[in-house]
This record gives structure tokens, C-alpha cells and sequence, in this order.
């Protein structure tokens, strides 16, 4: 059980409950584990409005990759989640619209400010197509078994003036995709999901929901696309840092499971600033992610181009 704390995370809002509770009965949960590589691949679904309701979160599916090896630099691993976030991007994109031909991929905050640079430094990395096929032809698209696909880095409101749902907006009018792709870094309650962890959905995002930070909603209705939502955790909320190691603490001490709870939640409504924090290897953590979900988009729709 939880003791609360934000997060953009699906799996840990399913953890809040306990297994028999009925308002999470449309909530269902399955999960694949790689053992050679100890990756964990959760896929939690929400089908009914009640599950939705307790989740917090909108009816679709959100997949979880964890692999703790991830923030040691292991090379192979980082390549292994690349591949299985591709194959499960393009299964989780036919879900939503088959045989898409035009995809726009749009990275999603502040390039200035490295916890929030996952989307800019993921774009950098892309192998963007559209403009090759428009040069080059149909006949070169299909030698390479290419998807039309491009890309912008939104930027955030303090440097355009304007909010990046706006931009996006205007280049979807303008574009016609059948597909957004959009990458944003999140919010985790474990610091041990920081870097370690990917989540897709295709319920769309919330810019900033994990951190009380919420922005125009990027989603089918309000792009009139599906959109397909990337992100990876950087940030954990320090209230819950301290909750866990406060838990740790009071057990050890003899205080019981559901008095140290109580304690906690008590604590935990108690008002006081919302402070974030970072791994101290945030600026290496936002480049080996920002390249997992590139090399993850490029093999989708240019793999023979790499």
C-alpha cells in the first residue's frame, strides 16, 4: 500500500489498491518479465468509468518498461528496451489507428531546464523522414520500408509565448497526421523509477500534471488525432522521499503497519511547499533517455536507415 505522493505513473496509482477492492474492478493488470535482460513489462488497462474515476486517470492503456539496470549505463540493456518500447509502440499505434502514414512526434518542454528536456533531447535525435519522401518519392519510401514522420520541439510558455498545445495545434491543422506521438518527462513516487523507467499510453498527456503543474490536455479531442503519449520519470516528489524513509524508520521501531500508515497520511496532509527533486545524475539520466525512446521511434518507422 501507498502512502500517496504524485505521479504520471499508471503502475503506482494500482498500487494505492488492494486487489478485492471493487472500485477498481475495471482495472486490469498484466505483466511479462525478461529475465535475461530483468526487465519487468507491466500493462495496466482501465475499461469502466468507476476505474477511472479511482485511478485518476482517463479509460485506456498505459505499459510500463522498468529495467533498474537502466541507470548504470549498460549499454546492451538501454538497446534491449529501445527494441521492445519499439515493438510495443507500434502495436499500441495500430491499436489506435492501422496503417498510419503520417506521424508528427512533438517533444514536450524546456530544453533550458534539464529535468524537463527529455522531449527537446529526444527530438534532437530522430531520423525524420517527411521531407525525404517528399524529395524523393513513393519509390524511395517503399525501397525502405519508410513511415512518413517529423518532428518539433514545442518549446514552453515562458520562452514563445505561447502554450505548446497552441503550437501543436496549428501543425496538426496544418500537417493532417493520423498520429501524435508526444514526449515529456514525469513524475514518479519511487526514486527508484527515475531514469529506469518508460510509460506509453494512449490516452494522450497532461503536460505537467505530476507536478500540480497542469496544462492544455493533449489528446484525441482536442487534436482530433489519437495520440499516443512517451515519457520517462526525472522527478519525484520530496514528501515522498520522506514518507518512505519515515515508514522504514517507524517500523523499525515497532509501530505498527496501519498505525504507521495514519501517521503518514497525516502527516502528508499537513501544508507545506511542493518541492521536487532530481537524481545528481540528472544531465547523463535525460540523455541516455532521451536516446532509448529516439532509437525506440526511429526503428519504427526508418529502421533501415540506421
Amino acid at each position: 500500500m501507498q502512502t500517496g505522493g504524485r505521479t504520471d505513473l499508471a503502475v503506482e496509482l494500482r498500487e494505492d489498491f488492494s486487489e478485492d477492492d471493487d472500485r477498481i474492478k475495471g482495472v486490469t493488470v498484466k505483466e511479462a518479465y525478461y529475465r535475461h535482460r530483468k526487465v519487468h513489462v507491466s500493462t495496466v488497462q482501465i475499461t469502466d468509468a468507476s476505474g477511472a474515476a479511482a485511478m485518476g486517470r482517463s479509460m485506456g492503456t498505459y505499459i510500463t518498461i522498468e529495467a533498474k539496470g537502466l541507470s548504470e549505463g549498460e549499454e546492451r540493456l538501454r538497446q534491449f528496451v529501445a527494441e521492445t518500447l519499439s515493438e510495443l509502440l507500434l502495436q499500441l499505434m495500430d491499436s489506435v489507428k492501422k496503417d498510419a502514414k503520417e506521424v508528427l512526434v512533438v517533444g514536450l518542454g524546456n530544453r533550458e531546464a534539464t529535468p524537463d528536456a527529455l522531449g527537446p533531447v529526444a527530438i534532437d535525435e530522430l531520423v525524420v523522414t517527411r521531407h525525404l519522401i517528399l524529395q524523393l518519392g513513393e519509390e524511395f519510401r517503399k525501397k525502405y520500408h519508410l513511415t512518413s514522420f517529423c518532428a518539433l520541439a514545442a518549446g514552453v510558455l515562458a520562452q514563445t509565448g505561447m502554450e505548446s498545445g497552441e503550437v501543436i495545434k496549428s501543425v496538426v491543422r496544418e500537417m493532417h497526421p493520423d498520429i501524435v506521438i508526444a514526449i515529456d518527462a514525469l513524475a514518479a513516487r519511487s526514486t527508484e523509477r527515475l531514469g529506469t523507467t518508460v510509460q506509453i499510453t494512449d490516452t494522450g498527456i497532461y503536460p505537467g500534471a505530476g507536478i500540480g503543474n497542469n496544462r492544455q490536455a493533449l489528446n484525441k479531442e482536442t487534436l482530433g488525432v489519437p495520440v499516443i503519449a512517451v515519457g520517462v520519470p526525472t522527478v519525484v516528489d520530496a514528501a515522498t522521499i520522506l514518507r518512505e524513509r519515515m515508514g522504514k524508520y517507524l517500523r523499525k521501531k515497532g509501530v505498527s503497519g496501519p498505525e504507521c500508515e495514519e501517521m503518514l497520511r497525516e502527516a502528508g496532509e499537513e501544508e507545506g511547499q511542493v518541492l521536487f527533486v532530481t537524481p545528481k545524475g540528472i544531465d547523463e539520466l535525460v540523455r541516455r533517455a532521451g536516446e532509448t525512446v529516439a532509437e525506440a521511434i526511429n526503428l519504427c518507422f526508418c529502421k533501415e536507415l540506421l
